[in-house]
């Protein structure tokens, strides 16, 4: 079986993670800090706050903002379920805006038209690694007093209008990245909030660790928080990955561009958006064409021995948000796109012999299906 994806992990990487078991020191100790630091400097902001994986990051984001029953934050419909599960975490209301046909991003257009008076923020998702339309929104928030928080969930090193200086996850107050097996760097479990402003970062620093404020004596609580820590573990993994950051993503292209070669001109399929912006490679998927039968392609190649998954399902046709109210019809192009999309196998150092052996057996299948 060819995977849908591998985490990269190398010797360093085991070294790192047994040096900090044999230290004792496991949580609440200096690799979060460290890897908070480094992640911080990586990224462009002034601070990094490490959590328990990304939803938690937005999570917290979302409790920041203050929200209230019936404030209204509007995002994407195509997207992993968790960039609007946060918003109903505090009982505020996703308002879903239709994505661009061609990068699969939230459209910003179509985030003008959603705004009422109970509209509180804006999250954007850069999808796939590659950046929303961030100039835009921003313009958009500013001039309707919003809150931008970004989801980077998938795009670390994504960069704006190809400059390394206002890279994905620079923008809003916030933003989250997480690291996931599948992401382009990995903790295990693990997400980042990154942001310029201080007292963002000491709330989330406090809300991550049951409410507890920077100095507290241990069992003092200022406000309500959660359990949302990362582990010195996870964070001295997370440290020997983003030593080698340039590298992972330098590999995941390599392996980008090799698909992208092998797929060219094949008739019935859209291969990833090229734009202006530089995308940090998170999957790879390819659209199919409306004529093609996705789930028999997928049973196809299943039989020859390689993993795909539709990517991704609309969120607001999923069981859970059709019970609240959410429809099908009210998001075409979300719709259309969600109902096309393939994700093919794709990993850091994936050899050029698989590469191949998928795009021939896709190219095989789709004249089959």
């Amino acid at each position: 079986m060819i995977p849908l994806s591998r985490p990269y992990i190398d010797d360093d990487d085991i070294k790192a993670v047994t040096e900090t078991l044999r230290s004792g020191s496991l949580s609440l100790g200096p690799k979060v800090q460290e890897f908070e630091q480094e992640f911080a400097r990586t990224i462009g902001t002034r601070h990094a706050v490490a959590v328990a994986n990304g939803t938690c990051g937005l999570h917290l984001c979302m409790r920041m903002l203050g929200l209230r029953p019936g404030d209204e934050v509007i995002t994407t419909p195509f997207s992993f379920i968790a960039s609007a599960n946060c918003i109903l975490y505090e009982q505020a209301k996703p308002v879903f805006a239709d994505i661009d046909e061609t990068t699969f991003n939230i459209d910003p257009a179509k985030i003008e038209e959603k705004i009422t008076p109970r509209t509180k923020a804006i999250l954007p998702v850069h999808i796939f690694g590659l950046p929303a339309e961030m100039d835009s929104i921003m313009e958009i928030a500013e001039r309707h007093n919003l809150v931008v928080v970004e989801d980077a969930a998938e795009a670390i090193g994504a960069e704006y209008n190809g400059r390394r200086k206002g890279s994905a996850g620079t923008f809003g107050l916030a933003s989250v990245f997480a690291f996931y097996p599948n992401k382009q760097m990995t903790t295990g479990e693990g997400g980042m909030i990154c942001t310029d402003d201080e007292r963002t970062a000491q709330q989330a620093r406090s809300l991550r660790n049951q409410g507890r404020a920077e100095g507290d004596e241990w069992l003092s609580h200022e406000q309500i928080g959660y359990n949302y820590r990362l582990s010195d573990i996870s964070c001295a993994l997370g440290l020997s990955q983003l030593k080698k950051i340039g590298f992972l993503l330098k590999e995941r292209e390599k392996v980008a561009a090799m698909y992208g070669k092998a797929l060219s001109g094949t008739q019935g399929l859209e291969l990833p958006a090229e734009t202006k912006h530089r995308r940090s490679w998170f999957v790879y998927v390819v659209r199919l064409n409306k004529k093609i039968n996705r789930e028999k392609v997928i049973e196809l190649l299943k039989k020859k021995g390689i993993q795909t998954r539709p990517y991704l399902p609309a969120i607001h046709l999923q069981p859970a948000y059709r019970k609240l109210g959410y429809k099908a019809g009210t998001l075409p192009v979300c719709e259309a796109v969600s109902g096309s999309t393939l994700a093919l196998p794709f990993y850091t150092g994936m050899p050029h012999g698989e590469v191949e052996a998928v795009a021939e057996a896709l190219k095989e299948v789709l004249y089959k299906a």
